[in-house]
């Protein structure tokens, strides 16, 4: 049982029996021996007048004492000890020490006054006692009042209420601040806490910031980068075909190699300068971690702003049209501006569809459809099988695998569906649907 509270462990401390700190020890045992060699003291008298040999009331004052040494495991234990021998007149001090252990315990307030009440019951009663003998004892003369009438009872209690109110008191109060103490260190531990996990969590969303941000760029990267160069490899290729048989085709073919490259260039030179421009000139430790998210949205939402529009897939279509492939563009429904993020996602799609055509498919027939509908937009390119004639030259493109990735990432990102897979004629379907957002027409 915890009784005073003191008896918290304290670094580890676990050889002090019931007591969590040395200076607990020290002070418990002062005072065991102190109320030791009172008790032994007034054992003297105690057996005169029982009429014990001296020895053993002296022994039993000492045994009695030693009692308080365990007053914060016991205190219950204690004041049964005062109170039984009150009637010996003996353990003052440990009367005081055990009221005021067993109010500042966790014993049940119930229990702490009715044993309380007890011992001021025992100490009031042998004080009457005692202050009625010494009365009779001093007053030999005429008696002018009767002491036995008021004056014994009365002072009587008020050394009863002086002797058990003041420790009394005083340990509940002690008590009370410290178990208010242990409330504000568990709310400060609990605070701690929550603090270090909103650190945590703050961390962890700055990571996913700037995880967030490198895939987008990346995406992007992939996006602009791998479409233009699959269109300058595959005219590349073409020009090495025709170069001694048709020159001028050939220098057509040069030209929109040349074309293309700038094309590229020129995007990748946009993207760079968005990038830039949210960047300031601060030391890298002077930024704080949440400025990586809000410096990757607000390059987000600057490039998806200057990006490529629905309108643009004619002349998509067209580039790869020059570079050999039988592109077929349908649109169904009524076109009405969407949001540019929207239209965004919706060309890159097709454009990243399209390189994959380049690289898997050369030669072979593509049907891009864009379907306007109430509350989406859909887009599908499909194309046909291989042609199996030795005339298409193999342009042997590289392929990291992430075309399909990114799109798939794109679409979800905005709540859409995307699916992908081989067609039953031979060929591969890439399809998405992406909710829209109509926007209004500037007045």
């Amino acid at each position: 049982m915890t009784t005073t509270g003191a008896d918290r462990d304290a670094g580890g401390v676990g050889s002090w029996w019931w007591w969590g700190r040395g200076r607990s020890v020290v002070l418990d045992v002062g005072l065991a021996v102190v109320s030791a060699l009172e008790c032994g003291i007034e054992g003297v008298g105690f057996a005169g007048k029982a009429g014990l040999p001296v020895p053993v009331g002296v022994v039993f004052g000492l045994i009695v004492g030693s009692v308080l040494l365990v007053r914060r495991r016991w205190p219950i234990a204690v004041v049964l000890v005062s109170i039984a021998v009150a009637p010996a007149e003996m353990g003052f001090l440990m009367g005081i020490v055990g009221l005021y252990s067993l109010a500042a315990s966790e014993v049940p307030r119930r229990i702490t006054a009715v044993l309380a009440g007890m011992s001021t019951l025992a100490v009031f009663v042998v004080t009457v006692v005692r202050l009625r003998q010494d009365v009779a004892q001093v007053d030999d003369g005429p008696q002018d009042f009767d002491p036995s009438g008021w004056y014994v009872p009365s002072v009587s209690l008020f050394m009863t209420l002086g002797l058990n109110a003041p420790p009394v008191l005083f340990g509940l109060y002690i008590g009370a601040r410290r178990r208010l103490m242990e409330s504000l260190r568990e709310r400060a531990d609990s605070l701690e806490q929550e603090l270090s996990l909103l650190a945590d969590r703050a961390e962890q969303r700055a990571q996913w910031a700037r995880q967030e941000e490198r895939t987008r760029i990346a995406r992007e990267m992939h996006d602009v980068v791998a479409h233009r160069v699959s269109l300058m490899v595959v005219h590349a290729a073409a020009l090495q075909a025709v170069a001694l048989k048709d020159p001028q085709k050939a220098v057509r073919n040069a030209a929109l190699v040349g074309d293309m490259g700038r094309q590229a260039l020129t995007e990748l030179r946009e993207m760079l300068g968005v990038l830039r421009e949210g960047t300031a000139p601060a030391a890298p430790a002077a930024v704080p971690l949440a400025a990586v998210g809000r410096a990757a949205a607000a390059a987000a939402e600057a490039a998806a702003d200057d990006g490529p529009c629905l309108d643009a897939l004619e002349a998509l279509c067209e580039q790869s049209r020059l570079a050999g492939a039988a592109v077929e563009l349908l649109v169904i429904g009524d076109a009405r501006p969407y949001a540019s993020e929207v239209e965004r996602t919706a060309y890159r799609v097709v454009q990243e569809a399209l390189t994959n055509v380049h690289k898997h498919a050369v030669g072979a027939a593509v049907v891009v459809r864009l379907a306007h509908r109430g509350a989406e937009v859909a887009m599908q390119v499909e194309n046909g099988p291989c042609p199996s004639d030795a005339s298409v030259a193999d342009v042997r493109l590289p392929s990291g695998g992430n075309g399909l990735v990114g799109m798939r990432e794109r679409v979800l990102r905005l709540g859409g569906v995307f699916v992908s897979g081989p067609t039953d004629a031979g060929g591969f379907r890439v399809s998405a649907v992406l909710p829209v957002a109509v926007e209004e027409p500037a007045a």
